[in-house]
């Protein structure tokens, strides 16, 4: 995908985003992995998530983005949260880069029919 292409999908992403839970601010990369984690873990009415558990929920949904690629889904705990085992190391080297490579990934994953989101 172009950088043209990635900037117009990521930005449809973001827009979907701040329209699906009406607020005022388009979100950025960090906001989306967020949500990505609560939706791939199944709480969506438990509000409260500590600092900790805000950074786990994050790491499932690169973990669930990359899934496959670069971890592959163990099961999930005796309290329901996911856990992954890396298949080989996220050797992409460069932040630009990086991010990049997961908003690709994020486009895919909002790409999915609708019903499979519930935010």
């Amino acid at each position: 995908m172009e950088d043209w292409q990635l900037d117009f999908e990521w930005l449809k992403v973001r827009h979907f985003v701040k329209d699906s839970l009406q607020i005022d601010k388009l979100p950025d990369l960090q906001s989306v992995l967020y949500l990505i984690g609560i939706q791939e873990l199944g709480r969506w009415s438990e509000q409260k998530f500590t600092k900790e558990e805000k950074q786990d929920l994050m790491h499932i949904a690169v973990c669930s983005l990359l899934e496959g690629e670069f971890y592959e889904f163990e099961g999930r705990d005796q309290d329901g949260w996911p856990h992954f085992k890396s298949l080989r190391p996220f050797n992409i080297s460069g932040l630009n880069d990086q991010e990049s490579y997961l908003k690709g990934k994020v486009i895919e994953y909002f790409s999915l029919p609708n019903e499979q989101i519930a935010i």
